[in-house]
């Protein structure tokens, strides 16, 4: 467990992932996620008699802890009272083809940024995400946390397990008809007037360099959020949900 919650290498080995929190364990389960083993803290079954019982008539196994094993294990300031350890869905690149938004990461570092990420394209109908490399694990427990369950609700493509760099992950999106468009603080067409109903493809670049001209290269535009006052930019989870929403509403 501690593993899985601290190496991504091993999540990537073990294809498994850890869940931590009563809400986030919730939130899995709302979205039909199985679970390869469940750990429940001292009183968690009084504490959360639901949940507990939704875990039990879920069929996974089902393990109680002794006290000041989940502050050994858990990577929360406050030890999480359940936890639980999910397989890693299987996601084709096909899923890149569906109808609708992908939202395209180029070296995303910050977990919480991604995490808001997949639950605001979730929430908005997108059709997946697409990590490219030097991105956060999208497996990481603060990612997982985040997502508010996200993670089992919407597909995310990892561009290094298919072999690409990221501009061979934008070449590929190229290839199946979509308009690829980056994320950008000023220049480029206010968001209102970009055709999101044709395949779009939004690429949102690291939060501190933004995106490099070796991937401006292979971009058909930039599309911009007008901004008042002195403000710089958005956060890119913030600029990420407003371009989702609005795909969404166009394309309603």
């Amino acid at each position: 467990m501690r593993e899985l919650l601290r190496d991504a290498r091993v999540r990537s080995s073990e294809r498994a992932f850890v869940v931590e929190g009563p809400r986030a364990v919730a939130a899995a389960l709302d979205r039909d996620a199985r679970f390869e083993a469940v750990y429940l803290g001292p009183r968690a079954d009084v504490a959360f008699p639901e949940l507990t019982a939704r875990l039990a008539a879920s069929g996974a196994p089902v393990s109680s802890l002794r006290d000041g094993v989940l502050e050994r294990v858990g990577t929360t300031r406050t030890p999480q009272p359940i936890l639980a350890v999910a397989p890693m869905p299987v996601v084709s690149r096909d899923v890149l083809a569906r109808d609708g938004l992908v939202l395209v990461g180029v070296a995303l570092s910050d977990p919480g940024n991604v995490g808001t990420i997949l639950r605001s394209a979730e929430a908005a109908g997108a059709a997946a995400i697409l990590l490219g490399p030097g991105s956060v694990d999208a497996y990481n427990p603060k990612v997982v946390r985040s997502s508010a369950g996200a993670i089992f609700g919407i597909p995310v493509v990892d561009a290094v397990s298919e072999g690409w760099s990221a501009v061979e992950a934008l070449d590929a999106l190229g290839e199946l008809g979509r308009q690829r468009l980056g994320a950008a603080a000023r220049t480029g067409t206010p968001y209102p007037e970009v055709d999101f109903r044709r395949p779009t493809a939004i690429v949102l670049g690291n939060e501190a360099h933004g995106l490099g001209d070796d991937i401006t290269a292979h971009l058909e535009g930039h599309v911009t959020i007008p901004m008042g006052g002195p403000a710089e930019s958005l956060n890119v989870a913030m600029a990420a949900s407003v371009l989702c929403f609005e795909s969404a509403r166009q394309r309603s």
